[in-house]
């Protein structure tokens, strides 16, 4: 891989991908994407598929100015390991909970590809 791993990353996402890193040594999840494990410098990283499920660990609504609508700025604790901030889509805003289940989705927003949620039965 010659491009660096955010670029790699945005890649990946720019084709409906959405990749984690893991330390081989360790198993540790690893993002936002970087050259070494976060503690130990370990470079010895691979590119896993993100997990398919998650749980939101914190919320908060955005009450813009009308007509805006509010939304939810969410962060979400990855089976397996990882965090992402992003939001969850689907549901409205004051109805985001914490411990909520949420799945992963890509989707093409006005600046590219992003990450956001949906909810999940649990």
């Amino acid at each position: 891989m010659s491009e660096g791993p955010e670029t790699y990353w945005r890649s990946a996402l720019a084709n409906g991908r959405f990749l984690l890193q893991r330390s081989i040594p360790s198993g540790t999840i690893i993002f936002p994407p970087r050259l070494a494990e976060p503690g130990t410098g370990e470079t010895d990283l691979e590119w896993i598929e993100a997990p398919g499920l998650g749980t939101v660990y914190s919320s908060t609504v955005i009450h813009p100015r009308p007509p805006a609508s509010p939304y939810n700025v969410v962060l979400v604790e990855l089976d397996g390991g990882g965090r992402l901030m992003s939001r969850v889509d689907g549901i409205d805003a004051e109805m985001v909970a914490i411990g909520m289940r949420v799945a992963p989705e890509v989707i093409e927003d006005e600046g590219g590809p992003l990450i956001v949620f949906r909810p999940v039965e649990s």
